[in-house]
């Protein structure tokens, strides 16, 4: 489907005649607005090691009980739907980068809070700063990386936000390995306030600044970023607030759109996908593995590589096809590993207790040994396709984007 404008195909921030860009400048704001995302895994992966060590405490240490545990892991998904509602608001009056440096407060202050916590309920409301930030740094960072880039590497920037989550998952998981729940926190606070201290010297996007008719801004910001100045276009008046009506939604190219976007989006959701990130820890402690730490280091390894990989075969597999084939890898996974804990439930020495680096030899032989690996392997095949999956669904929902008038609805 074809925009019926032409002039949707044009960028709104381009250089005449093609000319590339002297400043590399670009890549250190896209990566100072990337650090919003590598906070935003670290915080859904902080639950994972976070867990076992609270549950394990002694009293009077604090001490998590099992739906105390549940709640601590689930509650930054609250925060993050309000903080994705609050982006939306928040993104076309204060600007992207003001938006970019407010969510810094809410991570540095959630994990401080975790760090300073007495009872259960510091802890979560800790976790729900933390979440409300992650709602934010989501919408946000995106939105500033796809508007400071030029074209030509536009694509390459793009791919980094998702790449961010899952590298700062992988870090709350190998730190989680050495770390105790309270110094892990403090390490949480870092990449945030690494992205205030870079983002106080960034410019605001020259998109953001050409809808508010800042036209000299803009052009600084231009010069900083790429180098140059150039005659640009100013978007037209009201080009960010484009209004929705209801009758709208009897356009097959408003409502096809509209489903296809929140269907993706649920199913994604509802396959489980956010549960092992926050629980994975756990998951494999309930399965009795010795070395549940590092099976998870091993789980996030593969996120990234799959990730990764995904992004740079989309354009050629196609996204239908690597949804479809996500799908089946991860009903296989999942049953997999279902089978996994039916055929260890109940046997006190079963191959959960193999120690994953230990070499097999010096384990006592044993056909139970392959269903530890069975376990890891599921899990890991889950996750792939989860990769895989949530990649294509971020660029559907980017050519959803640009068909559907009220995008902002489905993005947050």
């Amino acid at each position: 489907m074809t925009p019926e404008n032409p002039e949707e195909t044009q960028p709104l921030l381009g250089p005449p005649g093609g000319s590339a860009p002297v400043s590399r400048r670009v890549f250190l704001a896209a990566f100072a607005a990337s650090l919003g995302p590598l906070s935003f895994g670290f915080a859904l992966g902080y639950s994972s090691p976070a867990i076992p060590s609270l549950r394990r405490a002694s009293p009077p240490a604090l001490r998590l009980d099992d739906d105390a545990a549940s709640w601590f892991g689930a509650i930054v998904t609250l925060g993050a739907a309000a903080g994705g509602v609050l982006a939306g608001w928040l993104v076309d009056r204060a600007g992207r980068k003001l938006s970019l440096l407010l969510c810094t407060v809410p991570f540095v202050v959630g994990f401080v809070v975790i760090t300073a916590a007495r009872d259960v309920w510091m802890l979560l409301g800790g976790r729900l700063l933390t979440g409300l930030a992650c709602g934010i740094a989501s919408l946000v960072a995106p939105v500033y990386i796809s508007e400071i880039a030029y074209p030509a590497v536009r694509g390459l920037l793009g791919s980094c936000v998702q790449l961010m989550v899952v590298t700062g998952i992988l870090l709350a998981y190998l730190a989680g390995w050495v770390l105790e729940w309270r110094w892990l926190a403090i390490l949480g606070c870092v990449p945030a306030s690494f992205m205030l201290l870079l983002m106080c010297y960034m410019p605001e996007t020259p998109r953001f600044l050409l809808t508010q008719h800042k036209h000299q801004e803009a052009m600084a910001a231009m010069q900083f970023l790429w180098g140059s100045e150039q005659s640009w276009e100013e978007p037209p008046v009201g080009a960010e607030h484009q209004g929705f009506q209801l009758a709208q939604l009897r356009h097959p190219g408003v409502y096809k759109p509209f489903i296809i976007g929140i269907l993706l989006m649920a199913f994604q959701q509802l396959s489980g996908i956010n549960a092992v990130m926050f629980y994975a820890e756990t998951i494999f402690e309930e399965a009795k593995f010795k070395d549940s730490s590092v099976a998870s280091i091993i789980v996030g390894i593969i996120q990234v590589l799959f990730t990764a990989m995904a992004a740079l075969i989309m354009d050629r597999a196609g996204r239908r096809l690597l949804l479809t084939f996500s799908g089946v890898v991860m009903v296989f996974s999942t049953s997999a590993f279902g089978a996994y804990f039916k055929l260890t439930q109940g046997g006190p020495s079963n191959s959960s207790h193999v120690t994953l680096l230990t070499p097999i030899s010096m384990e006592p032989p044993s056909a139970s040994v392959g269903l530890a690996w069975l376990a890891v392997g599921s899990m890991c095949l889950f996750i792939a396709g989860g990769a895989q999956a949530l990649r294509c669904l971020l660029a559907c929902l980017c050519l959803l984007h640009l068909q559907c008038p009220f995008h902002f609805v489905l993005c947050p």
